[in-house]
C-alpha cells in the first residue's frame, strides 16, 4: 500500500525497551487521586459475555443514571459497551446525557464472516441507538499480507456508519512483533479508524505497555502527517488503577494533554471502575474500603 512507507518505524529493540520503561517509572508519578478521577471517566464500562441480558444491561444502566448521586467528586464513566442485541436496552435505560453506547459489531470478537454481515450488523447497532462502534481487523488476512484487504473492510464498515465513531481493534496479541502492530495501526488509521484499540481481551496477552507504546507513536505520525485525531483505547486486563495510570502517562509522553480526555483516550474494562473506587478511597482515607458499586 502505498501510504504505509510514508511512516518510519520509529523504534529498535533496545529503544522499545527504553520508551516502556520510562512510560511505567514515569507513571508513578501520576498515581494519585486527581489522576485517578480523570481515568475513571475515560472507562468504558464494559460487558461482553455469553451470558448478558436485557436484565443485566439495564442493571449497569441503572448504575450509571445514579452514579454521581453516589459519588459526586468522580466523573461518571464515558460509554457502555455491549453486544449488538442489546444496544437498544441500553438506549432506553440510559437516562443521563453525554455516556456514549458502543457495540461491538462485525463478527465480534473473530471478525470471521462475510464483509456484507459486518456492514449490516454496524449499520443495525447504529440504528438501535449505538454512538460508537468497535470492530475486529481479519486477523488471519493481515498476518498473510493481505492489507488491502484488511483496509478495505475498515473502510467499508466507516461508510456505513459515517460519523458515528468506529474504534478499530489489533488484537495486539495475536500480532506479537511489534513492527505488526505498528503496521495494523497505520493500515486501520488510513482506512479511517477514529480509535485504534488494543485487543478483545478474548486473546492473551491483551494489553501491554509494548503495545501501546507502538500504537500511540502510530498515532502520533499519522496525526503529524495528516493533521487527522485518531484516538486510542488499551483494553483487557486492565484491572487496577497502576495498571490504568500506566497507559495514561503512554498518552501524555507522546500525545500531549490534548489527547487526555474522553474524544481520543479511552480504557476498556469491566473491573477497573470498582477498583478505582477503592483506590481513591484508600488514598484520601488511608483505609481500603470495599466498593462494588458496578
Amino acid at each position: 500500500m502505498e501510504f504505509s512507507s510514508k511512516y518510519i518505524y520509529p523504534f529498535s529493540i533496545l529503544g522499545l525497551d527504553a520508551k516502556v520503561k520510562e512510560a511505567i517509572d514515569e507513571s508513578e508519578q501520576n498515581y494519585k487521586v486527581e489522576i485517578l478521577k480523570k481515568v475513571f471517566g475515560l472507562i468504558d464500562l464494559t460487558t461482553l459475555n455469553s451470558t448478558d441480558t436485557k436484565a443485566k444491561v439495564k442493571e449497569m444502566c441503572f448504575k450509571v443514571n445514579g452514579f454521581q448521586k453516589e459519588f459526586p467528586s468522580f466523573p461518571n464513566v464515558a460509554a457502555l459497551c455491549v453486544y449488538p442485541s442489546l444496544v437498544a436496552t441500553a438506549k432506553e435505560s440510559l437516562s443521563i446525557n453525554g455516556i456514549g453506547i458502543a457495540s461491538v459489531a462485525a463478527g465480534f470478537p473473530s471478525s470471521q464472516t462475510f464483509l456484507d454481515v459486518k456492514t449490516l450488523e454496524s449499520k443495525m447497532a447504529i440504528d438501535n441507538g449505538a454512538s460508537e462502534i468497535d470492530i475486529v481487523i481479519s486477523i488471519g488476512e493481515f498476518l498473510s499480507g493481505n492489507f488491502q484487504f484488511v483496509y478495505d473492510e475498515i473502510a467499508a464498515i466507516k461508510a456505513v456508519i459515517g460519523k458515528k465513531h468506529l474504534k478499530v481493534i489489533l488484537e495486539t496479541g495475536a500480532l506479537i512483533d511489534p513492527f505488526k502492530i505498528w503496521e495494523a495501526s497505520i493500515v486501520a488509521m488510513n482506512a479511517g479508524a477514529d480509535f485504534i484499540k488494543t485487543s478483545t481481551g478474548k486473546i492473551q496477552p491483551a494489553a501491554t505497555v509494548q503495545a501501546a507504546v507502538v500504537m500511540v507513536e502510530a498515532i502520533k505520525q499519522f496525526n503529524k502527517m495528516t493533521g487527522k485525531k485518531v484516538g486510542f483505547k488499551p483494553a483487557g486486563g486492565i484491572s487496577k488503577g497502576h495498571d490504568a495510570v500506566i497507559y495514561y502517562t503512554i498518552v501524555k509522553q507522546s500525545l500531549g494533554e490534548e489527547w487526555l480526555n474522553s474524544e481520543y483516550f479511552r480504557i476498556g474494562a469491566s473491573s477497573l471502575a470498582n477498583s478505582l473506587l477503592c483506590e481513591v478511597g484508600f488514598l484520601e482515607s488511608g483505609i481500603m474500603p470495599e466498593i462494588t458499586y458496578f
